[in-house]
């Protein structure tokens, strides 16, 4: 296997045997890069500089790192491993853009929390990948910079809006990625890409330092290779933090525990439901369809009984997530205004001249149509009519979910209605877009984790994925009982061929 391939754990290994160097891995991943983004275009910015440094730096702690030492497994968890981040994170000295014009030459003075635990961990930065303008996309079509391909068919979307990180993954440029899940948007490009994505419990991962899109509903999480990788990276990223008032304050398991409980006793015990509402989706692709039903059997065969539930209220998820989103980006966007940061237009003749042209160039038209779309929904007279009613409406899509963990563990659903689109397929059709998250929007309403996991591949040779989500912060069925699907699961390719890219 070569380098660039290596899940978390396989270098991890590696590197703690001394058989590789951390710089040889950032090395032969930069060359990967190099050789592949100009097509792929999963990066908006790459530290080579900073990433050979920290690579250095991982060397010299491991070199002095004593026997003892790894064999107590006092190792840091992550030190050696190349990540590449979402560009809505925030990075000390290093660009975050949001793929937006009004920050482009954004440099933050400080790093945010998932980052600067990653940096504890001894992980190496990569670089920003590249994302829908502030988080707001399904495709990766909505970049203020550059277009993001599919590893796997660059004709096609890797989806959004972390389409980057998810790519980078797939296209074996990073070990381990980060994205953040707003509405599916570390699932549904995971599940477009065919790497696993996680999207922890609202509140497990701090969003301190995150530039919000909906902050009611974003959430950060890995985009890895396997899930032992996602288990690994979710253990250094969790846990509380004062900088955050939505982040919970409840203990973090060892999330690699779940690996342990599937190899200790497989899924037998286990129950997963198929909501009656899903299955009943117009336009669900016969290679998605398909796919699903081969996944169920084979949980089946390893013990998982599969029960029919019901989450009533389906039928207004997207309509209610798609009045909050947007009211709450209206709120948190409007602090790019040209005065204290980002870009600002210098034709003006006055203030409010300034307010109208910085945000008309500085924002594409996706972002643009998500803040008039909000500012309407928040205006005098409409609040109750439409924020205060799609927020009821969430309040009951909590309670359906409720009710369905007491009846099973987990809930198993498509990720995606269908295998990734045609670049520009549907860019001029917004509703088609939105109705591509129909599957995971759910999981952001009730605040739940979600994962998504490769389960097939279309007749086109697309991969497919496989939702599973828990009730509030039990990530540790997730693993379970993904990782025992991944174990078991025939897929004939795990990586894209490149070859003809270079």
């Amino acid at each position: 296997m070569d380098l660039h391939e290596l899940t978390i754990h396989q270098a991890e290994a590696l590197l703690k045997k001394r058989e590789i160097s951390s710089k040889e891995l950032v090395k032969a991943l930069l060359e990967r890069i190099d050789t592949f983004d100009d097509t792929i275009g999963a990066y908006l910015t790459i530290d080579e500089k900073g990433a050979l440094k920290q690579a250095e730096d991982a060397d010299k702690r491991l070199a002095d790192l004593t026997p003892d030492a790894y064999a107590a497994d006092d190792a840091p968890p992550l030190l050696g491993i190349p990540i590449a981040l979402k560009d809505l994170l925030c990075t000390k000295g290093l660009k975050t853009t949001c793929a937006s014009k009004i920050l482009e030459n954004f440099v933050p003075q400080y790093d945010s929390f998932a980052v600067s635990k990653l940096k504890k961990a001894g992980a190496v930065i990569l670089g920003k990948t590249n994302m829908d303008e502030f988080a707001m996309g399904s495709s990766t079509e909505n970049s203020g910079f550059k277009l993001t391909r599919n590893p796997w068919n660059p004709d096609h979307i890797p989806g959004g809006s972390s389409g980057g990180s998810a790519a980078s993954i797939a296209a074996c440029m990073a070990t381990g990625s980060l994205g953040s899940d707003t509405g599916g948007s570390i699932r549904q490009p995971a599940s477009h890409c065919g790497v696993v994505g996680l999207k922890p419990t609202y509140g497990r991962v701090s969003r301190f330092g995150l530039v919000s899109y909906a902050s009611s509903l974003d959430q950060i999480g890995p985009i890895t290779r396997d899930v032992k990788d996602a288990a690994l990276m979710m253990n250094v990223i969790s846990g509380h933090d004062e900088m955050d008032s939505t982040s919970a304050d409840i203990d973090v398991p060892d999330f690699t525990s779940g690996l342990s409980m599937f190899e200790k006793n497989g899924l037998k015990g286990m129950k997963a439901g198929i909501p009656k509402e899903f299955l009943s989706v117009k336009g669900l692709d016969p290679d998605v369809e398909k796919a699903f039903m081969n996944s169920k059997k084979i949980l089946e065969n390893l013990g998982v009984e599969i029960i029919e539930v019901s989450l009533p209220h389906t039928e207004y998820t997207i309509a209610a997530y798609y009045v909050i989103a947007p009211s709450e980006a209206s709120s948190n966007l409007a602090r790019f205004d040209g005065v204290k940061y980002g870009f600002r237009d210098k034709t003006c003749d006055n203030l409010i001249d300034m307010y109208k042209k910085t945000k008309s160039k500085g924002f594409g038209n996706e972002v643009q149509r998500r803040i008039i779309i909000g500012t309407y929904a928040l205006s005098a007279g409409y609040y109750d009519a439409y924020y205060g009613r799609a927020s009821k409406v969430r309040s009951l899509i909590m309670d359906d979910f409720k009710n369905a963990f007491k009846q099973c563990d987990i809930i198993i659903s498509p990720v995606a209605p269908t295998p990734a689109f045609k670049i520009g397929e549907h860019i001029d059709d917004p509703l088609t877009m939105y109705l591509s998250d129909i599957f995971t929007l759910s999981a952001n309403m009730a605040g739940i984790p979600g994962i998504s996991i490769p389960c097939g591949l279309s007749s086109k040779g697309l991969p497919i994925g496989l939702q599973m989500m828990a009730d509030r912060f039990d990530e540790l069925s997730l693993i379970r009982a993904g990782y025992g699907f991944e174990q078991n699961v025939n897929l004939s390719m795990r990586f894209p061929d490149l070859k003809n890219l270079g």
